[in-house]
């Protein structure tokens, strides 16, 4: 059993991440703490994403980073911030692995997003219900996984109306419709997505995912 679907979050992402697109710290939490910790989870996510280029290495350091994630997780038990980026790590390693190792990881990324989800599905550019819908149209549904695409097209039409500024919200929505061959929809997605404003805090994530952008435009473009 493969799951090659499951692409990276952010995430990504991210956040990846990604999975999801986070706020600047000028619109941090009332933790500073936990705002520190979670902008480092971000910038070390984003340098293993897009500067690492071995795909065993890669994969040992988001491990790593994954169990940083945990570990913030368990320190901040009840913050949503803390759940939507162990979320995203864990996503992200279920991407790079495959088997039931993959299932296994994309189930518990699946369980803490739910948990953030029913907390607060605005908080970090709407990252619980970004994060959520890719999980729910990459991974493959039954009887291998458990795939919906009618609830990866809910969560993130929500996570757009959330995050009407969020890059990873409308990148994935678009990238979601491209997978549904609804490409005249798809274009308007990512067309929204580039007119957002350039993150000042995050330039390689936001630079990169830009990137992706035009590609899948430019495949859309070559389709119609």
């Amino acid at each position: 059993m493969s799951l090659e679907r499951l692409r990276p979050l952010a995430l990504a992402c991210l956040w990846i991440v990604s999975a999801a697109a986070l706020p600047s710290l000028a619109s941090a939490s009332d933790n500073p703490a936990l705002d520190a910790a979670i902008y480092d989870l971000e910038i070390k996510w984003e340098n293993i994403k897009f500067d690492v280029r071995e795909s065993d290495k890669q994969g040992e350091l988001m491990d790593a980073l994954g169990a940083d994630a945990d570990a913030m997780a368990a320190q901040y038990p009840d913050r949503v911030e803390a759940m939507i980026w162990d979320g995203i790590l864990t996503s992200e390693r279920a991407s790079m692995t495959s088997g039931f190792a993959a299932l296994r990881l994309a189930k518990a990324a699946r369980s803490v997003l739910e948990k953030a989800y029913a907390l607060d599905p605005a908080a970090l550019d709407a990252g619980a219900p970004t994060s959520l819908g890719v999980l729910y149209y990459r991974v493959p549904g039954w009887p291998i996984g458990f795939g919906d695409t009618d609830k990866a097209r809910q969560l993130l039409e929500q996570a757009t109306k959330l995050a009407p500024e969020g890059l990873d919200a409308w990148y994935f929505y678009g990238d979601f419709l491209y997978s549904e061959s609804q490409y005249p929809e798809a274009t308007a997605a990512l067309q929204h997505a580039l007119a957002i404003p350039v993150h000042p805090d995050r330039p390689l994530w936001d630079k990169s995912r830009r990137l992706v952008i035009q590609e899948l435009l430019t495949k859309i473009q070559q389709r119609s």
